[in-house]
Formats: C-alpha cells, structure tokens, sequence
C-alpha cells in the first residue's frame, strides 16, 4: 500500500515562484515593497530527500551537520552575496567525497526570501533548488496557495475536493494562486489521469495566510506532503541569479555571510522542526 505522509511546518515566511535547478535567473513577484542594499536575505532550508541524513556545506565549510530528512531550519537573515552549496552523506570527507547534490554560484540578493531545497528530481536523483518566496501582501478575502514539485514523480495534477487546481505541473516547478479561503481536501494524481501520488488530506487555507504545498519523496519511501505557511507578508522579494551546478570555487563567501551562515546555520540546524506525520 502506499504511504502518504500529511506535513505541516510553520515558518515566518513564505511565497512562490518557478525556479529549476540551475537556472540562469529568477525574478521575484512582489516588487512592490522597496528593498535597501543593506537588507539581509532570508533564507531557510528544506530536507526533502527521504532516508538520506547529510552534512551541508557552503563554499568548503560545513553550515549543517546531520541534516535529517523531514527537517526545516527556522528562517535566517543572511547579509547578501553569493555562495556555492553542495550536501554530502554524514560525516563523509568534503575533499575526496563526491557531493550528493550541488549548485553554484547563488547569488543571495537585499531583501530575498528563499526556500533552498535538497530533493529528487523526477529520475530520483538528488538536486538542490532555491525556490524564491513571495512574501507580498495577499488581497483581503483571499489566500495565496503556491504548490512547488519535488518529487521522484513525472508531471502530476493537484485536486481540491476532486477539481484540479494545478495542471501538468513538472518537477522542479511551482504554481501560484489566489483561492477563496476555506479548508479542501488535497490530493495529487499523475497529470490528466486519476492515478494517486498522494492521498487526499484536509488543506486548511487560512485569509491572508500563505500556504506552500511541497509534494515530494519517491515511490519506495512514500509521497509525502509538506505545507509550509506564513502570515508574514509585509516584504517583497528581490531576485536571486544563479549559475550552472559545479564545484565550490576558492574565492570564498564574504566574510560577514561566511561569519552568520556558520553560527546561524548550525544553530537552526539544532532548532530546525521535524514534521509531524501520519499514514493513510
């Protein structure tokens, strides 16, 4: 049978927008609020990969130790710049290992917001993307649903109560938009059939709240569901260029990003949430 874990995580921050692993560029909706050169990115990090622990690095030095599956570090505010990340197995040797999964040249601009996620791609391998969060306001009476694909699952249809809201969406990319409020039952299927990924679960979309809905994981291990939801929706994203994935380079993070990233990653690594989880 399979098994369909329900997640909730509760951060300060959410929000949407398309992103493959390596893309040259993202431009972030919610322009509207204006950013300082100044101001800090925020940035947390999602474990999507099932039953795989790792150790995260960025540019050579490691900001999380036993990085478990399941797992959401609490939002950091990072000063801006730019940094290569790669995640190797537990305790494995950044200067001889392979990395899992890397990605290059990510470039953290004021006043980002981003969710980085290590995941499968549909052919299971694993990969890191950073998704860009739209934190702008959400019109009253409405709620912002963004739903983002990354799972080991070709192209899939995401249903509220039967009716597909999002169609033929590919992994790695997300769809977002303005639902009346209400709580539906959320299910995801193959796209244009009515094969089962995930089962159907109660999705509560709250006014003014925004609702991230990651489906991911792979056959062997279960689908999973994870919702990630925020009120926060006071500041605007800026946009993040990225380069093709490859190896760290010698340049380093500057130093104030380099100083953070280490005391604050690891520190929310401690703190970051396990997801709560049932089975149909």
């Amino acid at each position: 049978m399979r098994r369909t874990r329900t997640i909730t995580l509760v951060t300060g921050t959410a929000g949407a927008l398309v992103l493959g692993a390596g893309a040259p560029a993202l431009a972030a909706p919610g322009d509207d609020v204006a950013t300082d050169a100044t101001d800090p990115a925020t940035v947390t990090v999602l474990h999507a990969i099932p039953d795989v622990p790792v150790d995260v690095y960025a540019n050579g030095e490691e900001l999380i130790a036993d990085f478990a599956p399941g797992t959401l570090t609490d939002p950091l505010e990072l000063p801006a710049g730019e940094y290569d990340l790669e995640i190797f197995p537990v305790d494995a040797d950044p200067a001889t290992a392979e990395p899992t999964a890397e990605l290059a040249d990510v470039a953290l601009t004021p006043g980002l917001d981003a969710t980085v996620t290590a995941f499968l791609a549909e052919d299971g391998s694993p990969a890191l993307v950073p998704f860009v969060n739209d934190v702008s306001v959400v019109p009253a009476g409405q709620a912002r649903l963004v739903v983002r694909h990354v799972a080991a699952a070709p192209a899939v249809d995401v249903r509220a109560d039967g009716t597909p809201l999002v169609e033929d969406l590919a992994n790695p990319d997300e769809e977002m938009l303005l639902v009346d409020p209400g709580v539906v039952s959320a299910d995801v299927v193959l796209a244009g059939e009515d094969t089962g990924v995930v089962d159907p679960v109660d999705l509560e979309l709250a006014e003014g709240v925004v609702t991230t809905v990651y489906a991911y994981g792979d056959e062997e291990s279960g689908y999973q569901l994870a919702t990630q939801t925020s009120t926060n929706t006071a500041s605007a994203p800026s946009s993040v260029p990225t380069g093709t994935a490859g190896l760290v380079d010698d340049d380093g993070l500057p130093l104030p990003l380099v100083a953070v990233s280490l005391v604050g990653l690891v520190a929310a690594a401690a703190a970051g949430r396990r997801l709560v989880t049932t089975r149909a």
